[in-house]
């Protein structure tokens, strides 16, 4: 562990056969923050190793990236919840960069915004998939995003009350456009991004892309509000 702070924070890890990154990941997850690693059916010990490096662990039996996080999402405890993939291509100890304004009140949810380190750390197809994502998410809510990096930070509480549904590769997308839908002040800051370690079971593939690609889509076309009944951190605690 690493990086010592007196703020509580839960760290969602959505995890599918991530033994090889997991002792890298966990190593720098923030002091004092509560590791949750999520185990989607791994096949690869993912589980036993995330306990062994004392994180809590849960077994999420339904497929899918959202089902996982939400998983997680339920068992956090802490006020601030972080999410952050657990392949090593983002480094946890980035984590308070992230959280920050929402620890201080100045944001409600932040983003990491991705930067490559290097050619191989986001494949082509990938990066314009999320490049036209972003685009339909700026005429959709008017946020002015560039990614939908899934390095954040929000509220718990919060995050419960938007009624996330998605359970599959929309899930981040649905959090941003409902979170901005409630009147959420949604920032993005900077992060770097690695090569991933092992195969992406989403973006290694032009077929897995393609099927968040439509994830996402099906949550862009959801109608939009016709009355708040979500809670705006800060306003209903």
């Amino acid at each position: 562990m690493t990086e010592t702070t007196t703020d509580s924070v839960d760290v969602v890890l959505p995890c599918l056969d991530e033994a090889e990154a997991l002792p890298w990941v966990l190593d720098r997850i923030p002091s004092g923050w509560r590791a949750i690693v999520v185990d989607n059916g791994s096949t690869d010990g993912s589980a036993d190793i995330a306990r062994s490096r004392g994180a809590h662990v849960l077994h999420e039996p339904r497929r899918g990236f959202g089902a996982a996080c939400h998983a997680g999402l339920t068992a956090a405890t802490a006020d601030i919840v972080c999410f952050c993939d657990c392949d090593a291509s983002l480094d946890p100890r980035l984590l308070p960069r992230v959280a920050g304004p929402v620890l201080d009140g100045s944001a409600d949810l932040v983003l990491g915004r991705r930067r490559p380190t290097a050619i191989g750390a986001w494949p082509p197809h990938a990066r314009l998939a999320n490049l036209e994502l972003a685009r339909l998410v700026r005429r959709r809510t008017g946020l002015p995003l560039r990614d939908l990096g899934p390095m954040r930070a929000a509220r718990r509480e919060a995050l419960l009350a938007l009624g996330l549904t998605d359970r599959r590769s929309g899930y981040p997308l649905q959090m941003v456009v409902r979170a901005a839908d409630a009147g959420w002040r949604v920032h993005e800051t900077d992060v770097p991004y690695h090569p991933r370690t092992g195969r992406s079971k989403v973006t290694g593939t032009w077929l897995g892309t393609w099927r968040a690609v439509r994830d996402m889509r099906a949550v862009l076309a959801e109608p939009r509000p016709t009355g708040s009944t979500a809670v705006v951190p800060g306003t209903a605690r």
